[in-house]
This record gives structure tokens, sequence and C-alpha cells, in this order.
């Protein structure tokens, strides 16, 4: 089970709005001994999006969607995960129970606002209008909530709303997941080096120690953060189990050294596993 993020939107494609929730994402996983396995963008066109989640709900991964699920003409998102699924809409009655409370907070004193029969409080409604099954998200910004269909999690495209219920979702449905596997990275620097002339050493790490993953980030420089990361450089390293990373660092460190290119080495990053300190 990997975890997955889909964000709808043709305002972040266009670049209207930036957006947060990959970043947001990752370091939500992290805190809890978890990590991203992949992202995906999504502009507002229901038969892409329709065709995306059916992929994804065939799968196994728990993943966050976010940004589609209003009311307006171009949220489409609880339609498409409707049909992804081949289930109707329907007003789910805890949606309904909570949409009213938020009409009825935002009348204030003008009982006329808070009448349900208005066209307007009417089309709220629809912001409860879930595919059949679906599973509430309490949305503590202002009630209107998400909905969760399998291992499938919608939520609004506002991060001050969309973080705090992907918060709840993780500690609600995953939190047996939580630092089960201690995760350890180690790199170093390597200047002047030819990515080509250090394919082969990668090669032979990773073949020489089954699960680790061999890493390379190549930079021209960044004069902005000055001293060594000015220079241009490799960002090379090691990313697994423990038990393995530092062999297998070690023998890619030592490999490089030996074709006579500098080495720095850089600080471990470390996910904690289960009992161990975050």
């Amino acid at each position: 089970m990997g975890f997955g993020l889909i964000v709808i939107g043709d305002e972040i494609l266009s670049g209207r709005r930036e957006d947060k929730h990959l970043r947001r994402t990752i370091a939500l996983l992290g805190e809890r001994g978890l990590s991203l396995a992949w992202a995906e963008y999504v502009g507002d066109e229901r038969e892409r999006i329709t065709a995306t989640l059916r992929r994804t709900l065939a799968g196994s991964d728990v993943v966050f969607c976010t940004g589609g699920i209003g009311a307006t003409p171009d949220d489409h998102t609880r339609q498409c995960a409707a049909a992804a699924l081949g289930v109707p809409l329907e007003l789910h009655p805890q949606a309904r129970e909570l949409i009213t409370q938020r009409i009825v907070e935002t009348a204030g004193d003008d009982p006329a606002k808070a009448d349900l029969t208005l066209p307007e409080n009417q089309h709220r409604f629809k912001m409860g209008e879930f595919p059949r099954g679906a599973r509430i998200i309490p949305n503590s910004y202002n009630r209107i909530p998400g909905f969760s269909v399998a291992d499938h999690h919608f939520m609004p495209g506002f991060p001050v709303m969309a973080w705090p219920m992907m918060e709840w979702v993780l500690d609600t449905y995953y939190a047996h997941l939580f630092h089960q596997v201690k995760h350890v990275e180690r790199a170093f620097l390597v200047f002047e080096a030819p990515e080509s002339t250090l394919t082969p050493l990668m090669e032979r790490v990773e073949s020489a120690f089954p699960g680790i993953r061999v890493f390379s980030l190549p930079s021209v420089g960044d004069a902005q953060r000055g001293g060594i990361h000015a220079r241009r450089h490799i960002d090379l390293g090691v990313k697994g189990d423990p038990a393995l990373v530092e062999p297998a660092y070690a023998m890619l460190r030592d490999g490089v050294a030996q074709m006579g290119f500098e080495v720095v080495e850089v600080p471990d990053v470390v996910t904690p596993a289960s009992g161990a300190a975050a």
C-alpha cells in the first residue's frame, strides 16, 4: 500500500494558483513515518478526472484527492468519483445535517436567510451529494464535509480546509501504519563528475544490496547558497533499510573516491520506526 496525491483544478495547470498540497502532503506523511509514492495533476475535465479515478480506484494505494468537490459548474470531482465507481450520487444524511448547521450559523440573526427552502440554500446541499456508500470527512473550518470511498479521500482545494482533513484521515484510518519501517538516507556531494561515469558503480551497488535505492541529483551550482553548493556537483547517495544503507553507502563513497573525484559528506536523513524518537 502506497500513498498518492491527486490535485485537481485548471487554476493549477494554468498557473493562476500555485499548488501547495504536494509539499504539505509530504510533510504530513513524513511526520508519521510514511512517504508519498506518487502525485498527479488533473485539470477540470470530467472525462480525464473519471479515467484517473477509475484507474487509481482499481489499485491498492491510499489516495488523497484535492479540489473540485464544490457545487459550481467547474466542480466535477464528486460526479467523476461516482462515475468511476459506477454508483449514483446521493445526499449524505450527515452531510445534510452539517450543511444545515452551517446555513444557520451564517444566517446569524436573520431567520429569512436560514430558510432551508431558499434556492441558494438548496443549492448548498449539493455539496453533500457523494457517491453512494461514501463516508464523511469532517471539516473543522466551515463544517462542509469531504468524503471517502474505499481508500480514496476527497477534500476541498483550499489548504486551510484540506490539510486538517488530511491529518484527520491519516490519524483515523492509518495510524497502524505509522513509523513501521525505519528509513535512512545517506549522501555525499561529488564534484565535477559526469553521471555517465558514475552510473555503472550505482548499478553495482543496487545489485549488491537488493532493496537499497541509489539516487543521483545533479546541480549546476547554486550561487545563492554559496560555499560548496555554488560549484557544479551531484548529490549522490543511498536510501532504505538502515542495516543495508551503511555498507551500500561505503561501497558507493569509496568507489567514487577511487575514481579520483572530490567527495564531501552531508547529514543523514532518518525516518524513525515505531517506538523511536521522532
